[in-house]
């Protein structure tokens, strides 16, 4: 358990007022306790941050902070031993570095690591650019020089495949002693070659890489001398002419341990999210229309003559694996808008600007694609059934199967009602549906749809809410159905973390997968292909983030949250197994120095049954015998989950509190991560917002805090959190009297188009206008700031200038804050945040804010 853990922090914020004492609200002394509390508890975890700089053998090292200033400790961790290893501290570096040359001694950073492979025990370190040999507990620093190593040797530990991983930055010096030309090219993470020039028999270069790198280094005729990975460290490869055929042919068909592919297989074969290609021997596209050639000397001529600039035939072309079909696009382009704004002052010139830019709104005119398809062979194209996909807000996502016979793409309905993975026939173009997610409601697109291919491509991996969760499926794609769950149960499969194709066996992380816990913390777990041998991973009260070791075989596992700081553990990946503990953060000082930690509150929604979860945050000098105004900090968009999980400081909550307020947030039913159910509520509705699940969690709370003062209520957010601020005064200003909504989206018809029609829908009609702060200002009642900056590319500022002008119709009073040379979120801008805090403070204390107190 990390140092200062949930209890004894718990205890810490109620005894702090007893050594700070407790004060007026409001008042200067407060807003100097907030301007100051940033630099206060500046610095003051340590041990919080792991970052491993991994090596090829899955162990790899990281620089913690074990003190103030720049006290630090360099760790080195081997996951075959299970073992952790102090290598060095920054106390112990600076009494050694003194020994090492005047030109080295600026350097008291370690840059690498890696255990020394000719002296047992003993680890080279990279400083300044230079290496050196250094034993736990020694005395001195040993200098290293670069090793050679023979370029065929080097080969042999690094198969032709993509630079899979990114050490720290380090150098290769090649020599060449091959006799002949050599030549380079670095291998990029997908697999491309990019070229780096030549080298001139017996010439040396000193090239600049990052650890784990590829390099391939062939001759003039293109056969390979070599595949290099570089190291962390810096390295002197030797090229020598080519091995015989025989050691060649044995270094091409070794695989990588990474990925079990080689890069010809896997830049040859057809790839999930390949973007296929923007020219082909046989086929172009010129002006709005296709051209074909029969060979690639014949002569181009015309394949379709209907393309016009409204409805014009596009690239990139997707060929079939046997090169005998290809996908083209038929392009209908969007409408136009454009927004203009207004720079007043710009620094440049003293007149103002008029910028504008291109920005849809719900129900413009969008961009439209349909499949082509081309027969390269008979020159001709294939009529294809737009039946199922005559609506497309999106076409994407292209793949033909492994023989050729069929082509698939997914297809978004325009609404995001439906989503459906279309199969055609590459033969005639008929179309068919493989599967489909469907829903009265909406399908979130942006965060529940994924899609694995097997190699095979008779088989998809596919995710899905139909059970009423978000949950991974296996399909049957000639079949055309789900074969079966690969998970199932009340909870939620948040993103797939990794895949490995050979051992069919994919990993996850999911929210909900232990009762008891916050059902919004993340837990990694495992499954294979078939919904065989599920298995938990990670099971620690903590939302959960992990990293991979570049082998796969181990990862690194970060949990805390608002209350636990961060603990680091290294675990298997296979079982779960914990293999070394880490790290765990102390904050002792963080709280000493006058943060208080966040406190996780439970209670039920507006059903009586629904949990809903929330944090409070108090001030540093709370003093649990006088009663503070509640605040709410709200953010209700349905595309997440708002209220924070893990570790972290939340400055901007703790300084609200500090000006003498009880702050809280809340995830209300309309937000994201939950059941399917759940979230619905925002279908058609985001005037909702979770306010009646907000208004039962704050008063449950109050009932056991009498120091919560439920007559005085305010409520702030920006953007959608804006637009839910203001709604609290338009229908629920029994409960909440002030509020502060900045850059908010008041009327949903004025902001961008896929956000809102993802909610509220497509066609826009009356679901609009229930939501339109601007259609419901009337209604207003209370204390109203809305806050907007001019330069505001996000959300139209003229949202916020069409609901004052609302308000102005119906005679209701407000202040209007327009911060000029401000973009989205202006409220947080040092003048807008002051602003929004004296707004809160004059309104739910009666008092003027920076008084004296």
């Amino acid at each position: 358990m990390a140092k200062f853990g949930r209890l004894a922090l718990r205890l810490s914020i109620l005894m702090s007022w007893i050594s700070t004492g407790a004060s007026g609200q409001g008042t200067k002394r407060e807003y100097d306790l907030a301007a100051s509390l940033p630099g206060k508890v500046a610095d003051k975890v340590l041990r919080e941050l792991v970052q491993p700089v991994w090596q090829p053998d899955g162990s790899f090292w990281y620089r913690v902070k074990t003190g103030p200033g720049s006290k630090f400790e360099w760790v080195y961790v081997d996951p075959v031993s299970k073992s952790k290893t102090v290598v060095i501290d920054s106390d112990r570096l600076k009494s050694v570095l003194p020994r090492i040359e005047s030109r080295t001694t600026g350097g008291n950073l370690v840059e690498s690591i890696a255990r020394s492979k000719d002296h047992p025990g003993a680890f080279l370190l990279k400083i300044s650019g230079e290496r050196f040999r250094w034993t736990p507990g020694g005395e001195k620093l040993d200098r290293e020089e670069p090793k050679i190593e023979d370029a065929a040797d080097a080969a042999e530990r690094s198969a032709p495949r993509a630079s899979l991983r990114q050490g720290p930055e380090t150098f290769v010096t090649f020599v060449n002693s091959s006799g002949a030309d050599a030549h380079l090219q670095w291998i990029d993470p997908e697999g491309k070659p990019k070229g780096y020039g030549h080298l001139k028999p017996g010439e040396e270069r000193r090239q600049h890489t990052f650890g784990g790198h590829v390099w391939r280094v062939f001759d003039d005729k293109g056969n390979d001398l070599a595949w290099i990975e570089a190291e962390d460290e810096p390295t002197t490869v030797e090229i020598r002419p080519a091995r015989p055929a025989k050691d060649a042919g044995e270094a091409k068909e070794k695989t990588s341990p990474r990925n079990g592919r080689d890069v010809t297989k896997r830049n040859g074969r057809q790839r999930r999210g390949d973007g296929g290609v923007d020219s082909h021997p046989r086929l172009r596209v010129q002006g709005q229309n296709l051209e074909f050639r029969n060979s690639e000397i014949a002569e181009w001529k015309p394949l379709t003559t209907d393309g016009i600039p409204a409805d014009a035939y596009r690239g990139p072309f997707r060929v079939s694996p046997d090169g005998k079909k290809a996908i083209a696009l038929r392009v209908k382009p969007p409408g136009e808008r454009t927004v203009k704004i207004i720079e007043s002052s710009p620094a440049d010139q003293f007149q103002p600007k008029e910028i504008a830019f291109d920005y849809l709104k719900p129900g413009d005119e969008i961009e439209r694609v349909w499949p082509v398809l081309v027969d390269l062979e008979a020159g001709k194209v294939i009529p294809v059934d737009h039946a199922l996909f005559e609506n497309p807000w999106s076409l994407d996502r292209f793949h033909w199967s492994g023989d050729s016979a069929e082509f698939y793409f997914l297809y978004n309905q325009r609404g995001h009602k439906v989503v459906r993975l279309v199969g055609v026939k590459a033969a005639d173009g008929a179309a068919r549906t493989v599967v489909e997610e469907k829903y009265d409601t909406f399908v979130d697109y942006p965060n529940k749809i994924w899609m694995h291919w097997t190699d095979d491509s008779k088989t998809l991996l596919w995710m899905s809410e139909r059970s009423g969760f978000n949950h991974l499926y296996r399909v049957d794609v000639q079949a055309g159905k789900i074969e079966k769950p690969l998970t199932s149960g009340e909870f939620v499969v948040r993103k797939v973390e990794r895949i490995d194709d050979e051992a069919q066996r994919l990993w996850f992380t999911a929210g909900g997968l232990h009762k008891g816990q916050d059902p919004y913390q993340l837990h990694l777990a495992s499954v294979k292909f078939d919904g065989s041998e599920f298995r938990t991973l990670t099971d620690a009260d903590g939302n959960h983030s992990t990293t991979f070791s570049p082998d796969g075989k181990t990862f690194l596992d970060r949990y805390s949250s608002v209350d636990l700081p961060p603990v680091h553990e290294m675990r298997s990946s296979e079982t779960g197994e914990l293999l070394a503990k880490l790290e765990s953060a102390d904050a002792s000082a963080l709280v000493s120095a006058g943060w208080t930690v966040p406190e996780r509150f439970v209670a039920k929604g507006r059903d009586g049954v629904t949990d809903i979860y929330g944090v409070i945050y108090r001030p540093s000098h709370f003093d649990p015998a006088k009663k503070y105004p509640v605040v709410e900090e709200i953010y209700a968009g349905p595309h997440g989950a708002h209220v924070p999980k893990a570790w972290g400081l939340q400055m901007r909550q703790h300084q609200m509190a500090e000006l003498g307020f009880v702050v809280v947030q809340i995830d209300g039913m309309g937000t994201n991560w939950r059941s399917k159910a759940f979230h619905d509520v925002a279908a058609g509705n985001l005037a909702d917002a979770g306010f009646p699940d907000r208004k039962a969690w704050i008063r449950k709370a109050a009932e056991t805090r009498p120091w919560m003062d439920l007559s005085r209520v305010g409520i702030y957010g920006g953007s959608a959190g804006g637009q839910n601020a203001m709604r609290a005064l338009i229908d629920h200003h029994d409960f909440y009297q002030v509020a502060v909504a900045d850059c908010g989206c008041h009327d949903n018809r004025m902001d961008k188009i896929w956000w809102n029609e993802l909610w509220l829908g497509w066609p826009v009609g009356p679901q609009y206008e229930a939501s339109s702060n601007t259609v419901h200002a009337h209604k207003m009642q209370g204390k109203l700031m809305l806050v907007v900056g001019e330069l505001d590319r996000n959300v139209d500022p003229a949202s916020t200038m069409q609901v004052a002008s609302a308000l102005v119709k119906a005679d209701k009073d407000f202040e209007l804050l327009v911060v000029p040379g401000a973009g989205h979120g202006s409220a947080e801008t040092p003048y807008g945040s002051r602003r929004r805090a004296d707004f809160l403070v004059r309104h739910l204390y009666g008092a003027e804010p920076r008084r004296a107190p």
